[in-house]
């Protein structure tokens, strides 16, 4: 029989060994990381290959359905299990808050259970995976999303567990989502779009994630020098 104390009880052990560092570097880094901003040229030059590779009611369709994942996940993790659960996070876990390591006096908020963050990142990239599905772009994606999820342990403000359940709501969210996109599609645009149909799986090319992966290692690089500066 499952013993749910050992298994919370483990999740915390798990937290404090990955938990923090002594580096000045890495407290900049995961800090700019885990940031929305950083990322917003990413998210523009993605839109701008979609917008570019589709008719403008297609790609308004994608947009709107990417806004979808992104609302799901907040809801679900923020709107119910959040308050449902009452799951401390480490920050505020009355037993381990004080081994915890915070940057720049960084908590957030009492609940932590699921991660809005891990939900929202996979939702995403699973979205986005399966529209454009080419593998090296697919990497990046979960690459960039599995880093953006331990920032949250390393600062603190999450248990690993948090971060493994809204990683499987965010994939389910987004396999959901995906799907409803193809239906839509198909009903919407099957008369007047129906050659891109056809070929959904080859519209994307490789010179079509270029720019979105060009923009995405010059995130890094700026992430890094700001870690160094």
């Amino acid at each position: 029989m499952i013993d749910i104390q050992q298994i919370i009880g483990f999740d915390k052990q798990v937290l404090l060994a990955l938990n923090g560092s002594d580096s000045i570097f890495w407290d900049n880094f995961m800090w700019t990381y885990t940031g929305r901003l950083i990322w917003v040229p990413l998210a523009a030059s993605l839109l701008y290959v979609i917008i570019k590779n589709n008719k403008w009611k297609e790609a308004l369709l994608i947009v709107c359905m990417v806004g979808l994942v992104i609302l799901l996940a907040d809801r679900i993790s923020s709107g119910f299990f959040k308050p449902f659960f009452h799951r401390f996070r480490p920050t505020h876990d009355p037993e381990i808050m004080g081994l915890v390591d915070v940057v720049n006096g960084y908590r957030s908020g009492k609940y932590g259970f699921l991660s809005g963050h891990a939900a929202n990142s996979f939702g995403v990239i699973t979205f986005v995976s399966l529209l454009i599905r080419r593998k090296g772009f697919t990497f990046a994606l979960i690459i960039w999303a599995a880093l953006n999820c331990y920032s949250r342990i390393y600062l603190g403000v999450h248990f690993p567990g948090d971060i493994l359940c809204g990683t499987v709501l965010g994939c389910l969210i987004g396999v959901l989502v995906y799907y409803l996109y193809r239906f839509l599609n198909k009903k919407i645009f099957s008369r007047e779009y129906s050659h891109v149909i056809a070929h959904q799986n080859n519209k994307y090319t490789i010179s079509d994630v270029k720019p979105i992966l060009t923009v995405f290692y010059l995130s890094y690089f700026f992430i890094i020098v700001k870690a160094l500066f």
